[in-house]
């Protein structure tokens, strides 16, 4: 039986108040209230650190101003432009979420964290923090961050691999909300989660709520938040064969599904075997460059790569796809370690 917990009642105007002397503010999507530019923003910083993220927001709203402008754009265009952020189903949510907005909504956000949740791509909690940020709605969010200082403040030892004990965290973020000052409230959680109160080391001596905090009052901080369930790593292993025929590179484009789902791709194949049946067919003698290790959520992959320069007449008995010039390789959207290859 989960322990009773007592919610602090400090803790909100505690928060507030570093918030608004120590927090961050200058972040290039802090001081507005554009639905778009606080979305693409909350989106993008999904399982994404702030560093990472600052180059790709400015180019994105370099190329695509306003909402209108990415709704109307190819998803090769868009995809082109997040290609090395990861996590691609973001960007093609990103993308759907756009045309939702201009079709079904007039080219405006809805105004509600409910009316946000039911766009492609925008969950409970990325909902909550636009609708926070932009119409000053009173709503809790509870991305990863804030599970930890929550589950720390409370020291909230309901299994978040359960979804009812994700409910019952979820209702004690909603208690714990301020009556005003949602925007610096919510914008404090970030803070705190980013900054003080770190996964492996919280800086518990610099925390504005420390003396609030259940977890760090019984000496244990780091045991919150509880989620037992664990992923089991996989290891994966393809070939890539990179052809090259006086400048251009033959790329294959990624299903719709699946990882790197949409991308464009050097042909990958299964084994060495299948590989070589291609290579010789062109006549293709092959270079063996370094293998990569590319880690990603669920999985470790091994690529191994062949390279070959091939005759303009020796192609057509080859893998299928598309010829694009080395100049024209940045327009196409690479997973990160190709691009870093080849590019």
């Amino acid at each position: 039986m989960s322990k009773t917990i007592v919610v602090p009642l400090q803790f909100a105007p505690t928060l507030v108040a570093w918030q608004r002397r120590h927090g961050r503010h200058e972040l290039p999507w802090q001081n507005t209230r554009d639905p778009y530019r606080v979305w693409l923003s909350e989106i993008m910083l999904q399982q994404t650190q702030v560093t990472t993220v600052l180059g790709y927001y400015q180019r994105f709203l370099e190329r695509f101003p306003a909402v209108s402008d990415l709704a109307a754009a190819s998803l090769d265009e868009v995809l082109a432009l997040w290609a090395g952020l990861g996590y691609y189903s973001r960007a093609r949510n990103l993308h759907a979420c756009a045309q939702a907005v201009m079709t079904l909504h007039g080219g405006e956000f809805p105004r509600s964290a409910a009316g946000l949740q039911t766009l492609p791509g925008i969950g409970r909690s990325t909902a909550a923090a636009v609708a926070a940020f932009c119409f000053g709605e009173r709503v809790a969010i509870l991305d990863g961050n804030v599970k930890r200082v929550l589950g720390r403040l409370l020291a909230f030892d309901g299994d978040l691999a359960s979804s009812a004990e994700e409910k019952r965290l979820w209702a004690f973020a909603t208690e714990l909300l301020p009556a005003e000052a949602i925007e610096s409230y919510t914008q404090g959680l970030m803070d705190l989660g980013a900054s003080i109160c770190s996964s492996r080391s919280p800086q518990c001596l610099l925390c504005p709520v420390a003396d609030l905090c259940a977890g760090r009052i019984e000496g244990e901080p780091t045991r919150y938040p509880v989620k037992t369930r664990k992923l089991k790593r996989g290891r994966r292993e393809n070939w890539w064969l990179w052809l090259e025929r006086e400048g251009q590179v033959l790329l294959q484009q990624r299903p719709a599904t699946g990882v790197w789902a949409g991308l464009w791709s050097l042909p990958l194949y299964d084994d060495e075997a299948a590989l070589q049946l291609d290579a010789d067919k062109l006549g293709a003698k092959l270079e063996v460059m370094p293998r990569i290790a590319h880690a990603l959520t669920h999985f470790d992959w091994i690529l191994h790569t062949r390279r070959a320069d091939v005759l303009i007449g020796s192609v057509e008995s080859g893998p299928g796809g598309v010829w694009v010039a080395r100049e024209r390789l940045a327009d196409y959207a690479l997973p990160a370690p190709l691009k870093k290859l080849i590019v």
